[in-house]
């Protein structure tokens, strides 16, 4: 039974959709019917959303696994994981059956559902997003244990994040917006269906699971030497195959992809992910 919800946004406070959303349900209620549970939202980093950041000091949504609760450090977020660990949580303590995390991506990933585990919970929610949501990628992050994921939905019994994109940082698309609130309107009808027992039929679905994150080139400097090639550039979820360019160098040559198996590349580009100097990850399909 799921009994209480949370739904959060302004994790990252220029990812626009969900922290319009979020606002919007706070002064207008939830749009989307629903008895079984109790629904509420917060707006998670609000000092990064008034100046417009991403961050003020370091990524909030790193600072929920074990290790960074048990040793904070001095930074603004790290600090705020502490209050919202003991708001939402303790960690593996929830008093929320589940956390849904809203953000944005610059990539052009569409509607995304990031599920941090596969056990069966996790499984029965995808069927039923791709079933009433068609369009909607779902992505599994179960590379590690649950509870050693960084990320605040892992404050709930159990979580899951919302990515949409493509949209600019700081920018509010409507295209977009809709998206994600065709999006977070599932996940609330999907916890109507778990508890009214409604949830039949639902067939196995494309899903796809995370492998690496592949970086751009670097010369002995640390300094790029090449580019997204326009050919992978938008291709977010798109197959990529061995021989395929993934790179244009700035000398004008070509970097292929040399995987012996079918790929499918995500997070291209993201503008976030820029000081790490991932160019993008990649994933291997399946069927959940």
């Amino acid at each position: 039974m799921i009994e209480k919800v949370m739904f959060v946004a302004g994790t990252h406070g220029n990812e626009m959709s969900g922290i319009q959303l979020i606002k919007n349900w706070q002064h207008n209620g939830c749009p989307y019917k629903y008895s079984s549970f109790e629904l509420t939202s917060m707006l998670a980093n609000e000092e990064a959303i008034s100046r417009h950041v991403r961050f003020v000091d370091e990524d909030l949504n790193r600072q929920f696994s074990p290790a960074k609760l048990t040793n904070p450090d001095i930074s603004l977020e790290s600090q705020l994981a502490i209050d919202i660990n003991a708001k939402l949580g303790p960690k593996g303590e929830s008093q929320y059956d589940l956390v849904v995390d809203i953000h944005n991506t610059t990539s052009n990933m569409g509607a995304t559902l990031i599920l941090p585990s596969s056990e069966p919970f996790y499984v029965t929610m995808a069927r039923y997003i791709k079933q009433v949501l068609p369009e909607a990628n779902i992505l599994v992050e179960d590379e590690k244990p649950y509870e050693q994921h960084p990320y605040l939905c892992t404050l709930g019994k159990h979580g899951v994040m919302i990515e949409v994109g493509a949209q600019p940082q700081g920018v509010l698309r409507e295209d977009v917006y809709q998206l994600t609130t065709l999006l977070a309107g599932s996940v609330v009808a999907f916890c109507e269906a778990f508890n009214t027992n409604k949830l039949t039929h639902l067939e196995p679905c494309l899903a796809f699971r995370f492998v690496e994150n592949i970086l751009f080139p670097l010369n002995e400097k640390g300094e790029r030497t090449a580019m997204i090639h326009h050919q992978l550039q938008d291709a977010d979820f798109v197959p990529l195959l061995s021989g395929q360019p993934i790179f244009k160098s700035f000398d004008g040559t070509e970097i292929v992809w040399e995987g012996e198996k079918e790929t499918f590349p995500h997070f291209i580009n993201e503008a976030a992910y820029s000081k790490q100097h991932i160019a993008f990850a990649t994933a291997e399909s399946f069927v959940l």
